[in-house]
């Protein structure tokens, strides 16, 4: 037996598209989840697919929301209640993906996707990768990670670098991971005030700016996180329309 349609909105955030199947349907807040409410739920002539993004990166969600495009709506860890960070303790960035997606899952029992990225530039034989938001420290710091870098590659010819994205999907019991990579190099100095993270250093292939020059809509189009999205999307896509058969 399915169940209802209240059930399918709270549990399974995925599920969101439903209300285009749905005549009338009067809804509350969810009361462990006041954050998810009929605001981003109600109009079934435009329906809303509301995401839970296991990070409390804004600049990261609003980057994914733009390239999933106004269908979507994006709901970080705050959003629902979690504001301890999740520890990333795995070696590889497809562990650390999984390993906040299921957390989230397990404990909110949502659907869910997560992300992790690295910087892998060659000269430093793969590094800052797994370790690249905490490059200089556990502080984090994007200025005190880009000076590292730009300091452990002074002198060196090669600057060939590429920024990999994995996120993780839980969804209806499955896990699938989707990779994005956006190839590149490391400018010999910061260069730009946008973007977010090693941006100012980093100049995708094909262009003679870096990310932080090139500016929302370009890197939006290239990233590694935009071409691991568009996988996502395509997963979903695949997910709502069987879905869909079952309604008909």
């Amino acid at each position: 037996m399915k169940p209802d349609v209240k059930t399918i909105i709270f549990l399974q955030p995925f599920l969101f598209f439903t209300l285009s199947h749905v005549s009338h349907i009067s809804l509350a807040s969810h009361p462990s989840h006041p954050s998810l409410t009929p605001l981003t739920l109600l109009s079934p002539l435009s329906p809303m697919h509301t995401l839970v993004f296991a990070t409390h990166n804004a600049h990261k969600a609003r980057e994914i929301e733009q390239i999933l495009g106004p269908g979507f709506s994006i709901k970080t860890l705050r959003d629902i209640g979690q504001e301890a960070e999740i520890p990333e303790t795995a070696d590889t960035l497809e562990g650390n993906a999984l390993l906040k997606a299921r957390f989230v899952q397990e404990k909110y029992g949502f659907d869910c996707f997560s992300e992790d990225t690295g910087l892998e530039v060659e000269a430093l034989q793969g590094a800052p990768g797994v370790h690249t938001a905490r490059y200089s420290g556990e502080a984090r710091d994007p200025e005190e990670n880009m000076q590292l870098l730009l300091t452990n590659l002074a002198g060196q010819a090669n600057r060939q670098a590429r920024f990999r994205t994995i996120i993780a999907l839980v969804m209806e019991g499955k896990e699938i991971l989707l990779e994005g990579i956006c190839p590149g190099k490391i400018a010999p100095q910061k260069q730009g005030t946008g973007g977010f993270g090693y941006d100012p250093v980093f100049m995708p292939d094909g262009y003679d700016q870096t990310f932080a020059e090139l500016g929302e809509a370009v890197k939006n189009q290239i990233s590694h996180r935009a071409k691991a999205t568009h996988k996502l999307i395509e997963q979903i896509k695949v997910y709502t329309a069987n879905e869909s058969e079952q309604f008909e």
